[in-house]
């Protein structure tokens, strides 16, 4: 079985090489093969793929096609045989952080450790592979710098097994010249998943969640709105949960914000605490959702996947803004709209009374006939009216004098 890492080592090659080694298990592969091509990328992720290439029963062997450079120096440790291309690197495993610089102690303090433990544990020379994280630690063959060995170097101290120019020069070596070869390649709903991570996609389908919501809060009972936001939060949220980016504690505080929005919208008159706590936990739980954070630790994300995280929720917002206000009225005169939208036209005589026919109740009192939290019903002349509280709850027997009213009920407050 071939797998080919090119790329930064993050959740989405963790979630690869998860997948291509359970295909090798399925399909009884004898031998795995990893061609790898990296300058490093998340500790956590790389850790992962670690201690899934140690654990592995079966033989791996790692083909460092030019660089595998800090995660990918770990990984190629992981390996039971390392081969080279001419002119290809390993090392230089100093942990850093988003801005480029050397993270704190504690972190180079496990790097080391764990790079020592993965040399250990396939014959590798432990000391040399600590010196890869830490110059201080043999300064004798780096000038004071964390070792970075080229192919022959890596040979000459028991890093590597051979060098060699393609895969098929690596099967000689190995003796797997005449073996099936099987390259790992993700299906097409992991590669779906994949194109979903694209933060231009992501910020669409942000655009469509909000706007869903909206339009569904302002026509209740279409439904189609509704169809559409759920719809593209299970496509928005899916790919980064499977991919071990969005958290489950990062989901709920998505969803407390929207039933924060939802309960500012629907039951908590005005505009207050309820619905402004509810946008910033959706904004910042979409923000978190997008980026590799350890629990608001930013110490290893790139500033440029922060940054993009926040642009793309940012426009996904601001487009859903633009969309409520551009495209509203052409909404509601749309052939579609109006297909599901009720035309009939009801006459008095023919029993049906008009919202208008309530006009002459305004300043008038009567009794609650429901608790109004902040929607019931009230009793006027004896007869029974919706109505809705224009503030706080109204409870059950109070006196409420009818302020106004709405297309649907009166508008009532507590009579003084």
């Amino acid at each position: 079985m071939l797998l080919k890492i090119d790329a930064e080592i993050d959740p989405r090659t963790n979630r690869y090489t998860e997948l291509a080694l359970a295909e090798a298990t399925r399909s009884g592969a004898d031998h795995v093969l990893l061609e790898l091509d990296t300058f490093g990328g998340a500790l956590n992720d790389a850790d992962e793929i670690r201690t899934r290439l140690l654990e592995f029963p079966k033989p791996v062997y790692v083909f460092i096609n030019k660089n595998a450079a800090s995660a990918g120096a770990l990984i190629s440790l992981a390996c039971d045989s390392i081969y080279m291309a001419p002119g290809a690197n390993i090392g230089a495993a100093t942990v850093v952080g988003a801005d480029g610089q050397a993270a704190p102690g504690k972190y180079q303090s496990y790097m080391r450790s764990i790079m020592r433990s993965t040399a250990e544990a396939n014959n590798r020379d432990p000391h040399l592979a600590e010196a890869m994280v830490d110059a201080s630690v043999d300064s004798t063959l780096s000038a004071r710098q964390v070792i970075t060995f080229t192919t022959s170097e890596a040979i000459k101290y028991n890093f590597c097994d051979g060098q060699a120019n393609s895969i098929n020069e690596v099967l000689q070596k190995l003796n797997l010249q005449d073996a099936e070869l099987i390259t790992y390649e993700l299906s097409t709903t992991d590669k779906i998943i994949s194109f979903f991570l694209n933060p231009v996609i992501s910020g669409i389908l942000l655009l469509l969640i909000l706007g869903g919501l909206y339009f569904e809060l302002q026509t209740p009972g279409i439904g189609f709105a509704l169809v559409t936001a759920i719809v593209a939060g299970i496509l928005y949220l899916t790919p980064y949960y499977l991919n071990g980016l969005a958290e489950n504690w990062e989901i709920l505080l998505f969803i407390v914000g929207l039933v924060l929005i939802g309960l500012e919208v629907l039951v908590v008159p005005g505009f207050g605490v309820t619905g402004i706590s509810g946008i910033i936990l959706v904004f910042l739980s979409l923000v978190l959702i997008m980026v590799n954070n350890d629990n608001f630790d930013f110490t290893f994300v790139p500033s440029g996947e922060l940054n993009k995280s926040l642009l793309s929720v940012l426009i996904g917002m601001l487009g859903a803004v633009a969309v409520i206000v551009l495209a509203w009225n052409r909404i509601l005169g749309s052939r579609t709209l109006n297909k599901l939208v009720l035309h009939n036209t009801f006459q008095s005589d023919e029993g049906y009374r008009s919202a208008n026919s309530a006009l002459h109740l305004i300043g008038k009192t009567g009794i609650a006939h429901t608790r109004m939290a902040p929607t019931g019903r009230v009793l006027i002349d004896d007869v029974l009216y919706d109505a809705q509280a224009r503030e706080g709850f109204i409870e059950k027997g109070e006196t409420v004098e009818v302020i106004d009213q709405s297309t649907f009920a009166l508008r009532v407050k507590k009579a003084v």
